[in-house]
């Protein structure tokens, strides 16, 4: 370890000590004998408990005389390399530049002591600093990881290549991932570093007791490890693979607390020649993140999977370059007509893309992208302050409708209300005219929450839809407290209706319960003459889809509704 010579000479010398140690949190322990001769080893995991307490106390500790101290008397304290026990012992954690500990350095002596004075207590702390100065050195010398200790990402590519370069025609590489990047940092956010590391160090030493002995796992990332395995080791045996994540999904004793987590195990055949400018970690990384969804917890590298993934991630990038060039993306408006009188009350707003060489995007392929990107609240502003721009120049010529704009269940929360009320303000829109749209599912996941944010903005005097009514949790209980003001039963159920009694029954039924709620009732999907009629005899108010208009350009929606003469309206009874 560089340097580590001064840090023995100065702990020895300053409290006149024969010995001198450092335990990692692996257990790992490194002795150190004083004098000009002083000479340092690695002598492998300590044998008494002790050790590995001591390597996670994060206070300094002082022990004169362990013949005088309980947690000894059934074994004494040694060292593997000394012939006498040890009598005087003290630590002091040692911790990495950024705070997290990472082990203690010992002094010990085979004689008591009587006291220890404040300068030899300050020696220990400062020699402790310069220890942890030396483990970051030889971490990153070494490319080794200061919490497992298992070498870094750049000595898998080195081994890797010198493995397949003796003669090794190919090998399997395999690729773990711990947890979940998002439900990894929750835990970090929740527990704190310590806990982080010590879940990280143990989930490393299953993977190990897995893989033969004569294999070498490798700390990829932060919540990703790696081997890599022999032909003979990988017959891909289905039953080897699922212990391996049976054992991952065993719960991990972090520190007196039980926690599990979400593995994937992914493999990935590699030929000699496939290195040449090739990538398998990112491959073999493909499999793994893809595991991590399956039942099964394991996968091998698909091609056609990666290439999807990919494909998603140049979506989204071209995504995030077309919100700062605004000129791939348009909205188009469907309008909304209300059946009682037949004319168009409002229009929905959709988000349209046009890829300069892809083409037509459709947003059931770029919406669920954004969402998990992190760029939708992003792309819901942009759909927000465009949309109440051209709702105040219709507004201005006199077209007395209503706005609708979908709204993502990541939109959702306290952010929303003063990007909405700030479009609003902005383009001056009253927001009495303006209707959020939530999927039926979105409202009722998290209701405690979701009433809360709401009712605020039913406060600020917007809408609220609840959008593809049927196809999600249909949580009546929860539906009767939610503060919207209308529920679109879903098109699948409306353009069955003309061949599916149960469908009719459904949008039927469903409209008479909505309307009994105080639910103003939207059909979707009215794509028919035929269809328009039955929604004409049932409890609804409002019918959107083809039959009525398709979506129209923003720049067309003036002229169409000058020339809309209505739809055939309800009879009165």
């Amino acid at each position: 370890m560089p340097g580590f010579d001064a840090v023995v000479r100065l702990a020895a010398r300053s409290l006149n000590v024969p010995l001198v140690s450092l335990v990692l949190h692996g257990g790992e322990t490194y002795a150190y004998t004083s004098g000009h001769d002083s000479s340092s080893r690695d002598v492998g995991r300590s044998q008494h408990p002790f050790y590995a307490e001591t390597a996670h106390r994060a206070t300094p500790q002082w022990i004169l005389d362990t013949h005088l101290d309980m947690r000894f008397e059934d074994k004494s304290l040694h060292l593997s390399h000394a012939h006498e026990p040890i009598r005087f012992f003290a630590s002091e954690p040692v911790f990495t530049l950024t705070g997290q500990q990472i082990g203690a350095l010992c002094v010990m002596d085979f004689q008591p002591r009587l006291a220890l004075g404040d300068a030899e207590r300050s020696a220990l702390r400062d020699a402790a600093a310069l220890a942890g100065t030396g483990v970051v050195l030889r971490n990153y010398l070494g490319r080794t990881d200061p919490i497992t200790q298992l070498p870094h990402r750049n000595a898998f590519f080195e081994d890797m290549r010198v493995q397949l370069s003796e003669g090794m025609p190919h090998a399997w590489v395999m690729a773990v991932d711990v947890a979940p990047v998002q439900r990894f940092n929750a835990f970090v956010r929740a527990m704190g570093h310590a806990y982080a590391d010590e879940l990280i160090r143990l989930a490393a030493q299953r993977v190990q007791g897995w893989i033969p002995d004569d294999v070498r796992l490798y700390q990829v990332g932060v919540t990703r490890f790696a081997a890599l395995l022999h032909d003979r080791d990988m017959l891909i045996d289905p039953s080897r693979m699922d212990a391996l994540v049976a054992s991952l999904r065993e719960p991990f004793d972090c520190l007196g607390i039980p926690l599990t987590i979400q593995p994937g195990v992914g493999l990935l055949k590699i030929h000699a020649r496939e290195l040449r400018g090739g990538d398998p970690l990112r491959l073999v990384m493909s499999a793994s993140h893809a595991a991590q969804s399956h039942t099964r917890g394991w996968s091998i590298y698909d091609r056609a999977q990666d290439e999807q993934q990919r494909q998603e991630f140049f979506l989204v990038t071209e995504l995030a370059a077309a919100l700062a060039d605004e000129s791939e993306l348009t909205l188009h408006y469907q309008p909304r007509v209300d059946l009682d009188h037949g004319r168009c009350i409002a229009v929905e707003a959709l988000l349209r893309w046009h890829h300069p060489t892809l083409g037509l995007i459709p947003p059931t392929q770029f919406i669920g992208l954004a969402e998990r990107a992190g760029i939708m609240q992003t792309l819901t502003q942009w759909v927000l302050d465009r949309s109440m721009s051209q709702l105040a120049v219709w507004h201005g010529e006199g077209h007395d409708i209503k706005l609708s704009v979908n709204v993502s269940s990541t939109d959702l929360g306290s952010g929303l209300l003063e990007r909405l009320d700030h479009s609003a303000t902005r383009h001056g829109v009253n927001l009495s005219s303006v209707e959020l749209e939530f999927t039926e599912s979105t409202l009722m996941e998290h209701s405690a929450t979701t009433r809360r944010y709401l009712s605020a903005i039913r406060e600020l005097g917007a809408g609220i839809a609840i959008d593809d009514f049927g196809t999600g949790y249909s949580n009546l209980a929860a539906l009767r407290q939610m503060p919207a003001t209308s529920l679109k039963i879903d098109q699948s159920f409306v353009r069955g209706m003309t061949t599916s009694r149960h469908d009719e029954a459904i949008v039927r039924s469903v409209a008479e319960l909505a309307r009994s709620m105080d639910f103003r009732v939207v059909v979707e999907g009215v794509e028919t003459e035929r269809i328009y009629d039955s929604v004409l005899s049932m409890a609804c108010d409002e019918a959107q889809g083809y039959h009525v208009s398709p979506p129209i350009p923003g720049a067309q929606v003036s002229a169409w509704l000058r020339s809309h003469r209505g739809m055939r309206a309800r009879q009165p009874t």
